[in-house]
């Protein structure tokens, strides 16, 4: 159990015991509190003062399928409050392998400097001048990061939007086959790190350092029965391999909240022609991949690898979020102007989320006709090229909305929503409301609820309890490092006991259900509590005015939960 501390003003790289304060954590819990405990709320998200904590998951780098994600946390130039954004692909499996719990980041380098941190098999790590690296997008910068280091690397990298300081900037982070399409995506950290000087990381893959299990022999049987469950389980065994999360497409539409239109509508017309049905079908025709590996150890395959007509690849993953960001929001239902958005995300280093969102807004206020996907992709290039309209898109749809002085801005804490309108998911508005990191996606969603008819999405009714719940369990599943897709099935409680196991056997320590509930509280509270140091009061525990006053068609509800049942979902 190891830090590297990285100065970026010195240059220098110091490596440390995991300080008692810190360890059993990993994940989000550890970026969060440590942000908490070493960032000064006040400070300026671009400045020297804030940091950047990248923390594999407690159980990342151990032989348990689908643990290959990392968190990266500091204080969200987008949000102004803590943020931790999370991200699969090779490099949390290579940290972990190296034993190394996380790599924490402070200072600046001299403007003008660039630089990319390597750390080599034998997890000795140093910053080496990457000025020749200034402006690359991120598909030719791994290219010529991996031509330099070797194949068996993996790279956490920046784009042009990072550089140039934008606020959804994200990290782009390299895949199985080495390509930077999985993003840390939330939050702008791409910014913090443009700030900092830092271009890269650079990974090596075949480190075998990890940290020691406490019971080798009860965790190789735990992981095996976790996997079989994974297999077994409809949702992650037969639906992700199949259709991945575009899967969601219809079966959201299908509720009336899909927000479309800028969130005028809970439906898009032709929602059919970019399904994750007709996603799966154009895959299947064209030779591409509908199942197919972008993380390392995972088993449940829910990406896949877009190709144009002649076979050859765009992107990969084109997921739920970004077809109804690039593609519900904008009112484009062409699958492959959205793969050709996402790609330009993914090389320009953008949250396709909040990019997605902020085209909507600047079409909504009249600067662009929804449906135009020419329009929507020369935005994207305005933003790669840093011109001045550029600049306004690249730093998201509140500043979109600000620039042109409209009123139909969905973000909260200036973090768009995710593909759930809050009319029609009434307590995913509850979770855009309150969440410490703004509107969010993962931070407690409950579509499983309302597709499984546990709870009505309409009505008001139990929507903070299914929130409050939510967020804490995803606060503790995110200190693991399993994905987000493989921790669905621990709402079984037998299955969350095979789960907790696999933690007391790593660690040493036995954890039960409480003690998992009290794992995410902690993380919670670290993190409101940074937000209320940072100035943040109840008012920005908000959805903006729309929402409760424009009904959403087809069912024509606004968000009904009141401001005093949003105040009291942290009263723990």
């Amino acid at each position: 159990m190891k830090f590297l501390r990285v100065d970026m003003k010195t240059k220098t790289v110091k490596t440390e015991d995991v300080p008692p304060a810190y360890r059993g954590l990993g994940g989000r819990g550890l970026t969060s509190i440590l942000v908490n405990d070493e960032v000064p709320p006040g400070c300026d998200p671009l400045g020297p003062e804030n940091r950047m904590v990248f923390a594999p998951g407690l159980l990342t780098g151990t032989a348990l399928v689908n643990t290959s994600r990392i968190s990266i946390g500091a204080k969200s130039p987008l949000t102004g409050g803590i943020k931790e954004s999370n991200v699969g692909g090779t490099v949390p499996a290579a940290l972990g392998k190296l034993g190394i719990t996380a790599v924490v980041v402070e200072g600046q380098a001299p403007e003008g400097e660039l630089y990319v941190l390597r750390i080599d098999a034998r997890g000795e790590a140093a910053l080496e001048a990457a000025n020749e690296c200034k402006g690359m997008r991120t598909y030719a910068l791994v290219e010529k990061l991996l031509g330099t280091y070797g194949e068996k690397n993996g790279v956490l990298c920046i784009g042009p939007a990072g550089e140039f300081l934008m606020s959804s900037a994200s990290i782009q982070s390299s895949d199985a086959d080495g390509r930077p399409c999985r993003a840390a995506g939330r939050g702008g950290l791409g910014a913090v790190m443009g700030s900092k000087g830092l271009k890269a990381l650079v990974v090596d893959l075949t480190g075998k350092s990890p940290d020691a299990l406490a019971d080798p022999e009860a965790f190789k049987e735990q992981a095996k029965a976790f996997a079989e469950i994974l297999r077994k389980n409809p949702f992650t065994g037969q639906m992700m391999p199949a259709l991945g999360t575009a899967g969601l497409v219809s079966a959201v539409n299908s509720l009336g909240a899909f927000p479309s239109y800028n969130a005028t509508q809970g439906t898009l017309e032709g929602w059919e022609k970019v399904s994750g049905e007709a996603l799966a079908q154009m895959i299947q025709d064209r030779g591409g991949k509908t199942s197919h590996m972008g993380c390392t150890q995972c088993i449940l395959h829910c990406s896949n690898d877009f190709v144009d007509e002649k076979g050859g690849f765009v992107t990969s993953s084109l997921e739920y979020e970004t077809i109804w960001s690039m593609g519900g929001m904008t009112g484009i239902v062409d699958l492959d102007a959205i793969a050709r958005l996402d790609r330009l995300a993914d090389d320009i280093g953008l949250d396709t989320m909040n990019t997605g969102v902020a085209l909507a807004v600047a079409m909504d206020a009249g600067y662009r006709p929804f449906g135009d996907a020419e329009a929507a992709l020369e935005m994207m290039e305005e933003i790669g090229r840093g011109t001045d309209m550029g600049k306004i898109l690249g730093n998201g749809p509140a500043a979109v909305g600000k620039h042109f002085n409209h009123h139909r801005v969905p973000v909260v804490k200036n973090q768009s929503i995710a593909a759930y309108d809050p009319r029609g998911m009434q307590g995913n508005g509850v979770t855009y409301a309150t969440s410490p990191m703004g509107a969010d996606h993962t931070a407690g969603n409950l579509v499983g609820q309302y597709l499984g008819r546990a709870l009505d999405p309409l009505s008001p009714e139990g929507q903070v309890e299914a929130s409050r719940n939510a967020q804490i369990a995803m606060a503790a599943l995110d200190c693991t490092g399993i994905c987000l897709l493989a921790g669905t099935v621990l709402g079984n409680p037998k299955v969350l006991d095979v789960f907790l196991k696999l933690i007391a056997a790593k660690t040493g320590e036995d954890i039960d259900a409480k003690g998992w509930g009290d794992m995410g509280i902690r993380v919670l509270k670290a993190e409101r509590a940074f937000n209320r140091n940072a100035g943040f009061t109840s008012r920005d525990d908000r959805l903006p005015e729309f929402f409760r006053e424009e009904p959403l068609p087809p069912h024509n509800k606004t968000f009904l939960v009141p401001d005093e049942e949003l105040d009291s979902i942290f009263d723990f």
